[in-house]
């Protein structure tokens, strides 16, 4: 049984999801913008609702809601919202993300009901991979939420002066990119993100807007100097959070 991850101001108990607490859902937690005083946020795919319950921290978004497919993912989000101290702002829906816009984002939807900011740590694996857990795997894999259909639900749920974030892998910035531009979704900031100082890089941070940016803001940010001794850039970005930064 996986033990509780104890963060500064709230628990994640994870022994039933898939997808236990890592680094990429940290960093983007962190990392997404919330300087424009977001009201509404939406997480897709939430897992443990580690990210949501960093944003219900960070900001003083009134409506933050997650979206969780697998059902007992969806059951401990909600159980680890309903023991913080935001538990009045946080909800967690059990849906498919497609059912979701299906459902939510009509011609009839106004924009006052729309998200402010959308965050989503997605699977990414496009080839096959089995590693005997089946609700493991469908959390790895990008066919369970193909990018496609992630940002094409994104344009349609994002206010007009809205900001969507995410991580992905590096390999994959390009093309992303592009897609959401086809969806008319542009890059205002990218983070790049190294192990260490001589590692390649391994994950972009991206966030988007729906007008296009002429200076957009370019980083890259490194995780340790040695092993277990970390940057003062991943110290600042994450000693809110963790209890041992």
């Amino acid at each position: 049984m996986s033990k509780p991850f104890i963060f500064k101001q709230f628990t994640i108990n994870q022994d039933r999801c898939a997808m236990k607490i890592g680094t990429d859902g940290v960093l983007l937690g962190a990392w997404a913008s919330v300087d424009h005083n977001p009201y509404s946020i939406l997480d897709i795919g939430a897992g443990t609702g580690i990210i949501a319950l960093m944003l219900a921290q960070r900001s003083a978004a009134d409506n933050i809601e997650a979206i969780e497919l697998d059902a007992d993912a969806y059951e401990q989000c909600t159980n680890n919202f309903e023991a913080s101290d935001w538990a009045d702002r946080l909800f967690c829906f059990h849906a498919g993300f497609d059912e979701f816009v299906d459902e939510y984002a009509t011609d009839e939807t106004e924009e006052d009901e729309l998200y402010d900011l959308i965050v989503s740590n997605p699977p990414f694996y496009a080839e096959e991979v089995t590693s005997g857990n089946k609700a493991r795997d469908n959390a790895r894999q990008n066919t369970s939420l193909p990018f496609s259909e992630l940002v094409s639900g994104v344009a349609k749920l994002l206010t007009t002066n809205g900001r969507f974030a995410t991580i992905i892998p590096y390999k994959e910035e390009e093309e992303f990119i592009k897609l959401a531009e086809n969806f008319k979704l542009y890059p205002l900031k990218i983070t790049r993100v190294k192990g260490n100082v001589k590692a390649e890089v391994k994950r972009s941070l991206l966030e988007f807007q729906k007008t296009p940016c002429a200076n957009i803001k370019t980083e890259e940010l490194v995780i340790e100097n040695n092993r277990h001794v970390y940057t003062e850039d991943y110290i600042n970005l994450t000693k809110d959070f963790y209890l041992k930064m």
